[in-house]
């Protein structure tokens, strides 16, 4: 079978074009800028007709070029994508081997989120899919959806002829890497377990058992929605108590806090971090 060739990315707008550059591929691998993954087992364990799928600030997951073959994600923002406005694409690009490189895909989910240029990425290959309003129907109102789930959503709905895979997606704060706020990692995460559970798509290393499960065959003369009541009940309790704790670190954390402002106000406007 033949595979969309380097720079295939170039100009695709639809998502009947987008079907078409997925759909080759054996194995499409949702990459996550995780400490978790390790690119090397990760690449040896899936075939070379898969297709591994980046995200923005790829330097968290390779300190080498990457061989395989590749897609890069930008996510829109309202200032444009941070690896345009932070001038970071050409450290970023230079991760891919050109000739596998089929080049970035640039998307956004909301209408105030700013698509980038060709250009605006040094000239690498670039094709746009819109996805505005994509999640609204189901996703937190207050919460905006990460890159990652709403791709992993999006190839689920288009039914393509491959396995979707998802690697180091388990929203775990790192020494290194902050978990951003304006996302709802906990809906993503019930949401992402359940459809690997139904098999619309796998994660690597598998799901953990389960063990809440075994409850109603331990207790059969409780309802289903009992147990779950109680669950919910013990969790929001836990939940309250680190509030509480929570609540405490930031009151130790005040002249911290402070100094950081002050230092932030001192930077220059585009080395201002915005929300993804």
């Amino acid at each position: 079978m033949d595979f969309p060739a380097s720079g295939a990315t170039a100009n695709l707008t639809t998502t009947e074009q987008w079907r078409a550059l997925f759909s080759p591929f054996s194995h499409i691998i949702l990459v996550a800028n995780s400490d978790q993954v390790s690119i090397k087992e990760l690449q040896a364990e899936y075939p070379p007709t898969a297709l591994f799928v980046f995200f923005n600030k790829v330097y968290k997951v390779l300190d080498e070029q990457f061989s395989g073959r590749s897609l890069l994600i930008s996510r829109a923002q309202p200032g444009g994508a941070n690896i345009v406005y932070r001038q970071e694409v050409a450290d970023v690009v230079k991760l891919f081997a050109p000739d596998r490189f089929l080049g970035i895909m640039n998307i956004r989910l909301a209408a105030s989120e700013r698509l980038n240029s060709s250009s605006d990425y040094l000239g690498t290959p670039t094709g746009h899919l819109d996805l505005t309003g994509f999640c609204s129907d189901f996703y937190p109102d207050d919460k905006v959806p990460t890159s990652g789930f709403a791709m992993a959503l999006w190839l689920v709905d288009q039914q393509l002829p491959v396995e979707v895979v998802l690697a180091g997606f388990s929203a775990r704060r790192s020494e290194k890497w902050r978990v951003v706020a304006i996302h709802d990692w906990t809906f993503e995460q019930i949401f992402l377990r359940l459809f690997a559970r139904v098999g619309k798509l796998s994660m690597h290393g598998g799901v953990a058992k389960n063990s809440y499960a075994s409850l109603t065959s331990r207790f059969p003369e409780l309802p289903a929605v009992e147990i779950s009541s109680t669950i919910a009940e013990v969790l929001g309790s836990r939940l309250s108590q680190t509030d509480a704790q929570v609540d405490k670190l930031i009151s130790l954390t005040n002249v911290l806090r402070s100094i950081d402002e002050f230092l932030r106000r001192l930077k220059p406007k585009f080395l201002k971090k915005t929300n993804l």
